[in-house]
């Protein structure tokens, strides 16, 4: 049976791009992903956080006469609680209560299936219950059953500050020589001049998708958020040629919590490493330019901003009007308006990222020893070739072959 949920949607009086209905549907989304059933929100609008319970009192007992008459199980706040603030509201509601971010966490919890997922998830969880173990409120008194409580388990989280300091660093080596793995296995790919692209974007905005369409890689898609945690990565193949990886990871979100993205920085450091970006965005979406800056702010905080980077309008499948796209995909540099669920446009969208990967590329016209098959068998394997012509003791081998590789083919006198 789904837990009973009652959305508490905070806002700041000031002005915010966000709006009261895009936060509470969001919040609703993310307790759908968590499995947890949405009957009542209610909109708390604020000045300045109260240091007691964030909002003020009247609406801390309007949340608690709510909860005692509608059968509320679980009440979700739309911004991050202190373990203070957490505690005090649930003694005068009565009922469970958890933040975004806690439920954010439930979600990556019952969505990691790699062990290198599993680890960043407890990692960012013990990380975000550390600091609230002391004087537990109803929410971790209750670990092991129901929303925001998904993870490392009531055993981890019982057992003392200092065991639990211990295993955050474990963790974090852990991860640290996963990280130190994967830079190993990026150099050889880059020695080998293979371009990476990386899809990023909002969750639910279609990347899992796309990347089935290009590679057939068999990635789980669902409509939600967060349906892919684990990062994937396959190879892809230009029309000139010319190989590429794509890699699909974590989608983002609008102000995604900072420690989230210090725990998936390993999964993450591949948007860094990026040649290209993919950038997919739901143009479907009501809220469409909200979550590409939101996007656009995670990109900052990665640091990877100032890449190459081309902007995938998806899912005009769902558009009813498409003319004003003509038009508004101008907005972006390198835009392209596709259907990764149908197919359409992909060809437009295979032709423009090959003219973004093409800097990458260098034609080379050489006289090669005989005796060097081997670079022969590199072009064709690496590149694009136009010409073998072999004469005595030389071949003239003419190829478009990727950048980093191209010296080899010069450095045999």
């Amino acid at each position: 049976m789904s837990e009973r949920v009652l959305l508490a949607v905070i806002h700041f009086k000031h002005n915010s791009l966000w709006t009261v209905e895009d936060v509470r549907k969001e919040l609703e989304e993310l307790v759908m992903a968590s499995r947890g059933e949405a009957v009542n929100s209610i909109s708390c609008p604020i000045d300045k956080p109260n240091p007691a319970y964030l909002i003020g009192e009247g609406k801390v007992n309007e949340i608690a006469n709510i909860c005692a008459t509608t059968d509320i199980n679980t009440v979700v706040f739309s911004r991050d609680l202190k373990g203070s603030q957490q505690r005090n509201l649930e003694e005068v509601i009565k009922a469970k209560t958890i933040d975004r971010t806690q439920l954010i966490l439930d979600i990556f919890a019952r969505r990691a299936t790699s062990q290198e997922g599993k680890m960043q998830v407890e990692l960012a969880q013990l990380e975000y219950l550390l600091p609230r173990l002391v004087g537990q409120g109803i929410a971790l008194s209750r670990l092991g059953g129901g929303i925001g409580t998904s993870g490392p388990g009531e055993t981890k989280l019982e057992v003392d500050r200092r065991r639990i300091t211990d295993r955050i660093a474990k963790l974090k080596k852990g991860l640290k020589e996963i990280v130190a793995d994967r830079a190993i296995k990026r150099k050889k790919r880059k020695d080998q001049g293979v371009p990476l692209v990386s899809l990023v974007g909002y969750t639910n905005a279609g990347k899992s998708t796309l990347l089935n369409t290009l590679t057939q890689a068999n990635q789980k898609t669902n409509e939600g958020l967060f349906t892919t945690l684990d990062s994937l990565s396959r190879q892809f193949v230009l029309p000139n040629n010319q190989k590429i990886v794509i890699s699909d990871t974590v989608g983002f979100l609008h102000e995604l919590p900072h420690h989230l993205i210090e725990a998936f920085k390993a999964t993450l450091e591949q948007v860094k490493e990026a040649d290209l970006l993919l950038h997919v965005l739901d143009i479907s979406h009501p809220n469409f330019r909200n979550l590409h800056d939101a996007v656009i702010a995670v990109l900052k905080e990665l640091e990877a901003v100032g890449k190459p980077i081309m902007t995938v309008l998806n899912k005009i499948d769902k558009l009813e009007d498409k003319n004003w796209l003509k038009d508004f995909k101008f907005n972006f540099e390198h835009a392209v308006c596709i259907s990764a669920k149908t197919g359409e446009n992909m060809n437009e969208l295979i032709k423009e990222m090959s003219h973004m990967i093409s800097p990458l590329v260098v034609e080379i016209n050489v006289m090669i020893p005989i005796n060097r098959m081997d670079l022969v068998n590199l072009a064709h394997e690496k590149g694009q070739v136009f010409s073998v012509k072999y004469y005595n003791e030389e071949i003239n081998l003419r190829a478009a072959v990727p950048a980093k590789i191209a010296n080899q083919f010069y450095q045999t006198q």
